[in-house]
């Protein structure tokens, strides 16, 4: 498959052998947690994204949302799902999502995951319009192949906690961004991870952190 061309939301995924696992002990332990999720709340630094941004012309928000898709799918752990008992692998996931529209309710979307930074944009931005269009919840993507993204623009919180059916198999991974705020020359932006500890440790979510930090601090892609 062409990874730079094609919709990676939408990969395959294999088998976790448990039997091999370094984290074996770790999985059976937590999955049996009434509350297996944990969660880290943090701001980021964004300023430099930001001018990125407005020099391609891409809405800052769904730029930042890239960058942290990318971060999440360079990372193992943010691709594991439980299904059934069993511990798969997806190669690729994409973005659940929530889209503002004008009524003040929210829809679902689905963004695919591709490389090419312009791709995933032109996906995005057709997909926002779509949900800004419909009334009522729909959901594009049934798929375990997926992080659920939230926004709060409105809101610099410092914690997040999400309504959520307490399924101990549910291992989607959960990210929430706020308000962006200004120091001086700095911007940070609130953001808020949620994981499965059966799947994960806080090493892994510092990982994410990190990675994520170090897009948002990078040059833009070559056109």
């Amino acid at each position: 498959m062409d990874y730079q061309n094609s919709p990676l939301g939408v990969g395959g995924k294999h088998e976790i052998d448990k039997s091999a696992w370094k984290r074996r002990e770790h999985f059976e332990f937590f999955k049996e947690f009434d509350e297996p999720l944990f969660g880290l709340t943090l701001k980021v630094e964004c300023s430099h994204a930001y001018k990125n941004a407005k020099e391609m012309a891409y809405p800052f928000s769904l730029y930042y949302l890239y960058l942290s898709l990318k971060a999440v799918n360079e990372i193992e752990e943010f691709r594991y799902r439980i299904e059934e008992n069993t511990v798969f692998c997806y190669e690729r996931v994409g973005a659940g999502p929530t889209i503002f529209r004008e009524d003040e309710t929210f829809g679902y979307g689905f963004y695919p995951y591709y490389e090419d930074i312009e791709m995933f944009m032109n996906i995005a931005k057709k997909e926002n319009e779509r949900v800004k269009a419909e009334r009522g919840l729909k959901f594009p993507h049934s798929g375990e192949d997926i992080i659920h993204y939230s926004t709060l623009p409105w809101a610099d919180f410092t914690s997040v906690n999400h309504a959520r059916i307490l399924d101990k198999g549910r291992s989607i991974p959960k990210i929430t961004f706020g308000k962006i705020t200004k120091d001086r020359d700095k911007m940070w932006l609130p953001v808020d991870i949620h994981v499965n500890h059966a799947l994960m440790d806080g090493f892994h979510v510092g990982k994410f952190v990190e990675r994520f930090q170090e897009l948002l601090d990078e040059l833009p892609p070559a056109p």
